[in-house]
């Protein structure tokens, strides 16, 4: 069993027995490292922070119209590659920004996983209680993912350059 998850709280990770579910894969365009909005000209802005294991950070904005946009949106829209499986608490993201290269199982025994932060209300990074698809984020909050050793509880990445 694993005690880190994805988006998933500890105690809901402690239930999670590792290995694979259905793939659920979701992929968008090549990541880039600047902070200019896709749909530049709508009347909100939300953020996606990427940090690698090797300490690189990709920055996206995504604009929206409507009061929220959910996190997978966010995800899709970002045009930051990524893939997720479904598991009974909902997905997780096994793979952003082409890290890792492959995997075949996406929570792998002893590897380095993805884990989720979330920015709401202007408060500093807090690890995501539920899955990214289950985040909301208004105006000026942001989704954060850090490539995380399995061997230590993870640090959030640095905040969204706006």
């Amino acid at each position: 069993m694993r005690k880190h998850l994805i988006g998933v709280s500890a105690t809901l990770a402690l239930t999670l027995v590792a290995g694979c579910g259905s793939a659920a894969g979701s992929s968008a365009g090549a990541a880039s490292s600047g902070t200019a909005c896709v749909n530049a000209g709508a009347a909100h802005k939300a953020y996606l922070v990427v940090q690698h294991a090797d300490g690189k950070v990709v920055n996206k904005c995504v604009g929206f119209a409507a009061a929220q946009i959910n996190g997978e949106d966010l995800m899709k829209q970002s045009g930051i590659e990524y893939q997720a499986q479904t598991f009974s608490f909902g997905k997780a993201v096994c793979q952003v920004d082409n890290e890792p290269a492959q995997f075949s199982d996406c929570f792998p025994k002893d590897k380095p996983y993805w884990a989720l932060y979330e920015v709401v209300g202007g408060q500093p990074w807090v690890q995501a209680q539920t899955a990214y698809t289950q985040v909301d984020l208004k105006d000026g909050e942001a989704l954060g993912w850090t490539y995380a050793s399995p061997m230590a509880s993870p640090a959030p990445p640095p905040l969204p350059k706006k």
